[in-house]
């Protein structure tokens, strides 16, 4: 779910370099709300918004500020239906829609809401509009059931992307629209490298912190794989929270023993991990295989990885005393070896989000420095690179470099408008055409340096089917050595496409909008 580098940024909008934060806790949600509107992400916003308020106001400012962003085409299609005249200042609008908020989705008191919002207007220098505010605002209080019910109607989308979602999503459609309108639920990443899930779940509870266990089932059918190895499952286990908790509350957090993560995009690390063993398994005499075992050996990517959660996943997994990553079974004498080192680059092309892999992986106990006094054959290698033109076989001569690549790619991330719903605001319809090429460019790049026998996982954070399925089927007619990987019948989550599966964020207890795709390199 990495938003800050899922789309090209909408060059209509340009970020502006001075928020002010200082005036009323509504002034300072104001001001937030159209830093957004001008092109700043609510990822760089909301510190400095909180960091900006005394503890007993940064509750309401969050809940004010998320909710009005939920809530924002809604609330402006209700502004529209009850000004007599277009509002077209957008300081008086947004004042307006914090207005409502409160109103209708808050709770707050008639009488406060509405003064403590006029006060906000002549705070922000629009003392001209008060009284229009005023009257807007008075004349929901007197029946906000009503104008309420008006709102949740429909949904609360730019009209382009509520239209190509219905084209994508008839059947979920009004499902996905309120779904999408709704806060996320908090899940997390147990670190099996140092405590179980279970163990976990009771250090939770003792913390009086409720939570419930989630456990979703994987399979695939693979080539060249023995009956019962293609229909053994994967259970990936998580944690979901009754209610959002800060993580310095959870137990052992600092340490390491667990992560924030969605439970859909918990799947990725195992997904690809259990793949890879399976490739490993496989006869080294294979014709379809060109796996080099004769320096024990495995090469894998992780593209595009920051913030670095799915690829400290998968080194919890291969680094875990249980992880058979070093132990493969040898059933005859012409199995492949067992694996002395694995080598992991993990790439992704802005600095800052570089330094965020280093920052997690350290609080994991992840870091190479660990890895090497854990006497872990783990060598992972973090470059800054840009994932269209990387080339991980450097000046050699062979460019078929990894035995298993997890790409994370880039893309609208539609599927986490929960969390981030200023991804709505955000995003322009010509996004997706850009997004779409971007990840075909990097598909491009990866594919021809994964090695035959080799599996790419695709990942999106995305619920719009040209990122994800329609780019899959796209990019087969163009190769004639990859093969699309069917998930078996066991597989307890998503929606099957006609390549891959979908999440969709439809529920309250239910992860993030994902896709998966497994592509498998047949011949080169």
């Amino acid at each position: 779910m990495r938003q800050n580098s899922t789309a090209p940024r909408n060059n209509k909008l340009k970020p502006s370099s001075n928020l002010i934060m200082n005036g009323s806790v509504r002034v300072r949600v104001i001001r937030t709300l159209l830093a957004i509107q001008n092109g700043q992400s609510l990822a760089s916003v909301l510190d400095p918004l909180l960091n900006s308020l005394h503890d007993g106001d940064k509750g309401f400012a969050h809940a004010l500020l998320l909710t009005t962003l939920r809530q924002w085409y809604a609330l402006e299609r209700l502004l529209d239906s009850l000004a007599d005249n277009p509002i077209d200042e957008k300081e008086v609008r947004t004042t307006i829609q914090v207005g409502l908020t409160q109103l209708l989705y808050l709770q707050v008191a008639d009488h406060a809401a509405i003064h403590e919002t006029v006060e906000a207007a002549k705070e922000i220098e629009f003392a001209h509009a008060t009284g229009l505010i005023n009257a807007i605002l008075r004349k929901v209080a007197k029946n906000p059931s009503k104008f309420r019910k008006k709102c949740d109607k429909k949904h609360s989308l730019p009209n382009w992307l509520a239209y190509q979602l219905k084209q994508d999503w008839s059947e979920q459609y009004d499902d996905l629209m309120q779904g999408l309108r709704q806060p996320a639920p908090m899940f997390l990443r147990v670190n099996t490298a140092i405590t179980s899930v279970e163990g976990y779940q009771q250090a939770l509870v003792e913390f009086e912190v409720e939570v419930d266990l989630v456990e979703l089932t994987s399979g695939f059918n693979l080539p060249n794989s023995s009956d019962a190895a293609a229909s053994n499952s994967i259970l990936t286990k998580g944690l979901r929270l009754h209610q959002s908790t800060a993580v310095n509350a959870l137990p052992q957090f600092s340490e390491g023993a667990a992560s924030v993560q969605d439970m859909h995009a918990q799947l990725a690390a195992p997904l690809i991990h259990n793949v890879l063993l399976n490739k490993l398994s496989v006869k080294k005499d294979d014709a379809d295989d060109d796996t080099d075992t004769s320096n024990n050996e495995i090469r894998i990517l992780d593209a595009c990885a920051a913030p670095g959660g799915k690829l400290a996943h998968w080194l919890e997994l291969i680094s875990s005393n249980e992880s058979s990553l070093f132990h493969v079974k040898q059933d005859s004498a012409e199995t492949s070896p067992v694996i002395s080192k694995v080598k992991i680059t993990a790439i992704d092309n802005e600095a800052p989000r570089i330094e965020r892999i280093h920052t997690n992986l350290q609080r994991l106990n992840l870091s190479q420095h660990d890895l090497q006094q854990a006497e872990k054959n783990i060598e992972l290698n973090i470059v800054c690179a840009d994932a269209t033109t990387w080339q991980g076989a450097g000046k050699k001569k062979s460019k078929l470099v990894f035995d298993a690549i997890l790409l994370d790619s880039p893309c609208t991330a539609t599927g986490v408008i929960r969390r981030h719903p200023d991804i709505s605001i955000l995003r322009t319809e010509e996004d997706i055409e850009q997004t779409a090429l971007l990840q075909a460019d990097i598909l491009h790049n990866l594919w021809p340096q994964l090695k035959v026998g080799g599996y790419l996982l695709y990942v999106t954070c995305s619920i719009l089917k040209q990122e994800n399925v329609e780019q899959m089927q796209d990019f087969m007619t163009y190769y004639n050595n990859v093969a699309a990987v069917e998930f078996s019948d066991d597989c307890n989550w998503g929606i099957e496409q006609a390549i891959g599966r979908q999440c969709l964020p439809i529920d309250s207890e239910s992860g993030d909008g994902f896709y998966y795709a497994l592509l498998y390199k047949t011949a080169e």
